[in-house]
């Protein structure tokens, strides 16, 4: 599991040795290459490392799991269990967990960018002949990548633990190698040539945190990948080996620059003997295709969360394997994200460019993470006021240090990551409102169901074979599309079915609490189908599954009666012109409920009305 952990959790952060050191010593706020500088940045590295993976998600983090699924999504929902809480705090902890998920969507473009882009300018430490190729060679690595996402993970994903591992494997043997010239640079593990940086260089020391934390972007994906894989294996993985192979680079890394300064050009590639250049650059871009690859499923992943649980209208979601309900293809997502990538390598063109936009979305993520980890300590795990008070401290001044140097960049780059989330949290709020608002103008509108069963008693319509399932939002209400046919058409069928689809904050629901059914007067069953963010909705599959509650569903002899609501301008509206706009788009362009069901198409009746908000 392990092995495994390393291929699917590690791929970012295992890739950052590429380009980490030479940022900090060539890149914007470039730092003097001498001795102390140089075991100073590494001493940053190393506790940077140790603090913000080890500590904070490795040892803390992922202990909040949410039925042991990670991932910022699962963060916020056992935040948001928090007992006694007001609707106003519920309101801005559910704010922050769907802006940290809109920043994850600028990390799942700037990853594939900046890490295929990193390793291709490899070749350019072999031949400066290659310099006009580099970029069509990572934007033809890249489509190749998204176009392959149809096909799945699963015929590869076997290989990807042992290619990791070696990669990780040959991080450590080349550190090595090179430690064996300077075996000083060991001692940079002392943090007091870290606090001897910031009093030397002050100000630029601080900005150059800019730069150390590329050495830890992908940290976060460890705890969001947690689901696949459990807390012991990656925990395993990372101290056991993916931590000394990472470290043991960077020494090697400054090792060769003490022998060679004018090895910052490209430190990592320069580390590599030059027979051994055009393999290495080879197996540097298969990393960093893994490294995508993660970030890329879990955007996927991230989005059928989403959906489930409300932030996002319905869009098409394809399983590619038979066997692993979690590896999934979303079409729309895949190709805007390749847009995106294109445009930032064909926008940005080096890595080094690009390390201005990287890291900003990064650092907002795991302050969100540390913020929502202190109301799960403090409110679900019953930590006291000071033990909590230290943990947030401890962890969120590291955070905010590694923001607030990574702030400088917003006019360099830093502003698309932002832009991009700020976008992705404006659809997610604006779906999350529109959706409260017709669900409460529909609970308005709605019959009291006791009272419409009552009042067939007396005489009623004329009732038809067969079964009606009528899709509900409310339960106890009489669904507008029941009332739309009782009026248009005049009929029930002898079995109507009120289905009500209710998504838990849990990953998944078991079989046995899949359905609960209560029958009524009149031929009436109320069903609650539960499902978690994680699971496959399938109407059909859990009708089947009311059998032993007296319901026999016959796929030819049961009509799916679904409403379709058309939005429409209120005259006094409690939305802005714009986001109502946004809704109605949304709204119309949402994948129907149909396909997203699993309901036969050739069973469906679909009944309008408009609806004004």
């Amino acid at each position: 599991m392990s092995l495994a952990a390393m291929g699917v959790v590690y791929g970012d952060i295992g890739t950052s040795p590429l380009y980490t050191m030479k940022e900090v010593f060539s890149g914007p706020h470039a730092v003097a290459v001498n001795p102390d500088n140089l075991l100073g940045i590494l001493s940053l590295i190393f506790w940077a490392l140790t603090i913000t993976v080890s500590l904070k998600y490795v040892m803390f983090i992922t202990r909040a799991d949410n039925r042991g699924e990670g991932g910022i999504m699962a963060l916020t929902a056992l935040a948001l269990r928090t007992s006694g809480a007001s609707p106003r705090s519920l309101w801005w902890i559910s704010v922050l967990g769907m802006f940290g998920a809109a920043l994850f969507y600028g990390d799942a473009v700037i990853t594939p960018a900046m890490s295929v882009l990193s390793a291709v300018e490899g070749l350019e430490v072999a031949t400066p002949l290659f310099k006009p190729f580099v970029v069509p060679i990572t934007i033809g690595i890249i489509v190749g990548l998204f176009v392959f996402q149809r096909q799945g993970t699963a015929s590869v994903g076997a290989l990807f633990g042992p290619v990791m591992m070696f990669w990780f494997a040959t991080l450590g043997a080349l550190g090595i190698w090179n430690i064996a010239k300077h075996p000083a640079v060991i001692a940079a593990i002392n943090p007091w040539y870290a606090l001897e940086f910031f009093v030397q260089n002050q100000m630029h020391g601080f900005l150059a945190l800019g730069a150390v934390v590329l050495a830890i972007t992908g940290g976060e994906a460890l705890y969001a990948d947690m689901g696949h894989f459990g807390r012991r294996p990656i925990k395993w993985a990372w101290l056991g080996f993916v931590f000394p192979m990472l470290y043991l680079n960077y020494l090697g890394q400054g090792a060769l620059i003490l022998d060679n300064p004018d090895a910052v050009k490209n430190p990592f590639f320069m580390l590599v003997p030059e027979m051994l250049l055009y393999p290495m650059v080879g197996l540097a871009t298969a990393a960093t295709v893994i490294a995508s690859q993660a970030v890329i499923s879990g955007a996927f992943s991230l989005t059928s969360q989403a959906m489930q649980l409300g932030y996002c209208p319905r869009i098409q979601v394809l399983f590619t394997s038979e066997r692993e309900k979690g590896q999934i293809y979303i079409p729309n997502i895949n190709w805007l994200v390749l847009l995106a990538v294109i445009i930032l390598v064909l926008g940005f063109r080096t890595s080094s460019n690009l390390a201005s936009a990287y890291g900003l979305a990064v650092t907002l993520t795991m302050m969100i993470d540390t913020l929502l980890a202190f109301i799960v300590v403090r409110s679900l795990w019953s930590w006291s006021g000071p033990k909590s008070v230290a943990f947030l401290a401890c962890f969120i001044v590291v955070d905010f240090a590694f923001f607030a140097a990574n702030s400088v960049k917003i006019l360099d780059g830093g502003w698309f990551p932002l832009v991009l989330g700020l976008s992705v949290f404006t659809l997610l709020a604006t779906w999350k409102l529109g959706r409260a608002l017709l669900y409460d103008k529909l609970q308005q509108d709605s019959m009291p169901l006791d009272a419409f069963i009552k009042s067939l008693e007396y005489g009623g319509p004329h009732r038809v074979e067969g079964t009606g399932v009528f899709m509900t939002t409310n339960p106890n209400g009489v669904p507008r599309a029941m009332l739309h046919n009782l009026l248009h058409n005049k009929i029930l069928h002898e079995r109507v079915v009120l289905l009500n689809v209710n998504v838990e904050d849990v990953p998944h629901v078991p079989e046995f609490a899949r359905v609960e059914v209560h029958p009524l007067p009149q031929g009436f069953f109320q069903v609650i189908v539960r499902y978690g963010f994680k699971d496959d909705p399938d109407i059909p599959q859990a009708l089947m599954m009311c059998e032993a509650y007296g319901i026999k569903y016959e796929a030819m002899e049961t009509s799916f009666f679904l409403g379709r609501e058309t939005i429409i301008r209120h005259t006094i509206p409690k939305m802005s012109r714009w986001r109502q706009m946004l809704f109605t788009w949304m709204f119309r362009n949402a994948e129907t409920a149909t396909a997203f069901f699993k309901i036969p198409t050739n069973r469906v009746v679909e009944l309008g009305t408009q609806v004004e908000l």
